[in-house]
């Protein structure tokens, strides 16, 4: 992927992840656009990075995304990388009264929204790069969060097929895999003394420009490399067995 001169749609780019990409691609010089669906972090977001283009789009409704999809071709054909990284993370158990949906709210999140995204985007005739947002979690779950855990597995497999199926169109897919953060992810200060977002940033950087297909950083890097048994070892020790 080349790191300047692209048109980008960044999906929950005000905040986290998505705040500290729409930062550095602007910095390296691209035109940013990003969505979300609280309207107080994009008037945020326009504060702090005034040339980015901001749309407030409710990610979890087909109909909405389907607007985003038409809103682009019209005003924006010339978009060339999608970014899909929004998501949410929740704590959950199988015995909550509420866990189904709950449950269903990362599903509409996680799985069903970028894999309508990627399915509308493709149709773009200027579109040449994809970058899908997944987790260390995808090589190990943290059972607190069965839901969120099982929907990056599913984004990393997802991932895996759709850069083979669309190798005839010329479209790159990347997988970005970042390790836990301190982001508002998951609630309030759940992260808090994880490392910071723009460590990550700093390292996804420096991997674009070495053309990897695979940017991960500390937890989410070894994961990655991680054979069944040490991936076992993992879950046992992250799960307290």
């Amino acid at each position: 992927m080349k790191i300047s001169n692209n048109k980008i749609l960044i999906t929950g780019g005000a905040s986290g992840i998505g705040l500290g990409l729409a930062e550095r691609f602007v910095k390296e010089n691209n035109t940013v656009i990003v969505c979300g669906r609280r309207e107080s972090l994009l008037k945020e977001i326009s504060e702090i990075l005034p040339s980015v283009v901001t749309r407030r789009c409710d990610l979890s409704k087909a109909e909405e995304r389907e607007d985003l999809f038409k809103w682009i071709s019209e005003k924006h054909k010339d978009l060339n990388v999608l970014i899909n990284n929004a998501g949410i993370q929740q704590r959950i158990s199988i015995s909550d009264n509420d866990f189904y949906k709950r449950a269903k709210e990362e599903i509409e999140i996680n799985i069903e929204s970028p894999v309508h995204l990627t399915s509308l985007f493709i149709n773009l005739k200027s579109l040449n790069t994809i970058i899908n947002t997944t987790s260390g979690l995808s090589f190990v779950p943290l059972a607190q969060m069965p839901v969120y855990c099982a929907s990056k597995a599913f984004f990393h497999s997802f991932t895996l097929s759709l850069r083979h199926l669309l190798k005839s169109k010329n479209i790159e897919v990347i997988e970005m895999i970042p390790p836990a953060l301190n982001t508002d992810l998951g609630g309030k200060g759940l992260h808090s003394n994880a490392p910071p977002v723009s460590d990550f940033i700093e390292d996804v950087f420096i991997q674009l420009k070495q053309g990897k297909s695979e940017l991960t950083s500390g937890f989410s890097e070894s994961m990655a490399k991680a054979g069944p048994e040490d991936l076992q070892k993992a879950f046992d020790r992250m799960n307290n067995i």
